[in-house]
């Protein structure tokens, strides 16, 4: 079956560098992918995604300091976050999206079990 397993989160001091992994098996990452976060209180909020065919996209809060990138022969979705702070504080899930006709659409999307990312001040 499809999996998406989450590596690479930790505890770091604001201004700090993290790089997220994510190693999906069962299918090819040449699929629409991203990265997404959980805090306590509002839902789940998109970080950053990246389209079939590399194109990527970030969430305001961490254009400029975040990088979104998928490797193909590993398999493997990262996320290079950079001059984090405290707000950037949450647990990140990557994600992948169902292709319906051959269209990326968020609806049923298969998650990671997510990894922890706490920014102290």
């Amino acid at each position: 079956q499809v999996q998406l397993q989450e590596s690479g989160g930790g505890s770091v001091q604001t201004g700090g560098s993290l790089t997220l992994s994510c190693v999906v098996s069962g299918l090819s990452v040449d699929k629409c992918l991203g990265w997404f976060r959980q805090a306590p209180g509002p839902g789940r909020s998109e970080v950053a995604y990246i389209d079939r065919y590399g194109s990527p996209t970030y969430g305001n809060s961490v254009k400029g300091r975040f990088t979104i990138s998928k490797d193909g022969a590993k398999n493997e979705l990262k996320l290079q976050m950079n001059s984090l702070s405290p707000a950037d504080t949450a647990m990140y899930y990557c994600a992948v999206d169902r292709l319906v006709l051959g269209y990326c659409v968020p609806h049923g999307r298969t998650w990671g079990q997510g990894t922890q990312v706490t920014v102290s001040s």
